[in-house]
């Protein structure tokens, strides 16, 4: 069996280029430039209101970004999409659960409590503009907590997962790319159900390594590792389970010869699954749910409850 060759049988494995990704603030200033272009071009009355977003979405990837830097994450970027929202990228060599929970926290928490704070403000000072602002920090925020992929709230609730994680991943995300296009059929929001179907990609590529990973434990082939850490041995142990399950990818290196290893290489790398420090104790996994309902359902009783009252702002129609 292959299993058994001894490891100076197999060649080295190919070096995959990393890449690193510089901080660039002229690239998210420009995507930033270019999100509120495409707002206007579609709300072209609206200059407060994607003025609005633009800073709630900004303060909010900024939390992120902060946490992020101060785990020393690397390769960070925070980048704009058009008509579609804002993200933070970042790698780490090993992860950490705990401070996973604390850069997920980071964005969605501190918008909610600046829009509660505002909403105070605007209440006292009696200012539309205000409460706007606020009304617009609380919905994004609370709703960014919803336990769907890829909301902050999604994010959340997959850290909680240690058995059968490729399962529930493949589950997850397939459940949320349907409430999406379900939800945006029935609101008529087209972008939503565009976003929905571009995340069905995703759920391919879960299904891909759920599958692959699930022949890689059968055969005690270990894949938790970094790539620059994957021994020759399990390199080409992963390599052939690749190759067998996917006669495409067969197909396509026997007409494109050049950068084939490259190729497999890099479907090798997506297979492997980071080291994960699981680090969290249950008290503190218990005040995690406890913080998230906190911070869904305050902004509601506020809302709703008797504490504040809005009738200033409707009589100015």
């Amino acid at each position: 069996m292959e299993n058994e060759r001894p490891s100076e049988w197999y060649p080295p494995k190919p070096m995959l280029e990393k890449v690193k990704i510089q901080s660039n603030w002229g690239m998210t200033v420009f995507s930033i430039l270019v999100f509120a272009l495409s707002f206007l071009y579609l709300f072209s009355d609206e200059v407060d209101f994607v003025f609005f977003l633009v800073l709630v979405l900004f303060i909010h990837e900024l939390g992120h970004y902060l946490i992020m830097k101060f785990y020393k994450y690397e390769n960070l970027r925070m980048l704009f999409i058009p008509l579609m929202g804002a993200f933070v990228q970042g790698s780490k060599k090993q992860y950490s659960q705990k401070e996973s929970f604390f850069v997920i926290a980071a964005g969605p928490y501190p918008g909610i409590i600046l829009g509660i704070s505002l909403l105070f403000l605007a209440q006292n000072m009696q200012h539309s503009g205000l409460l706007k602002l606020s009304f617009l920090f609380l919905f994004l925020n609370v709703v960014n907590l919803l336990p769907l992929d890829p909301l902050d709230g999604g994010q959340f609730f997959k850290l909680f997962v240690r058995r059968k994680r490729d399962l529930f991943l493949l589950i997850f995300s397939l459940l949320s790319s349907l409430v999406m296009i379900i939800v945006g059929y029935m609101i008529g929001s087209w972008i939503l159900i565009i976003f929905g179907f571009l995340m069905s990609f995703k759920v391919r590529s879960f299904q891909r390594n759920f599958l692959y990973r699930k022949i890689l434990d059968e055969r005690q082939i270990n894949y938790e590792c970094n790539y620059e850490d994957l021994s020759d041995i399990n390199y080409h142990q992963i390599k052939q389970v690749i190759l067998q399950e996917n006669p495409k990818l067969v197909d396509f290196i026997g007409h494109q010869q050049e950068n084939a290893e490259e190729l497999v290489a890099s479907h090798v790398n997506s297979v492997l699954s980071v080291p994960y420090h699981r680090d969290t104790t249950l008290l503190f996994k218990v005040l995690l749910i406890a913080s998230w309902l906190l911070f869904m359902l305050l902004p509601v009783f506020l809302l709703l409850g008797p504490l504040l009252d809005f009738t200033w702002y409707f009589e100015e129609f």
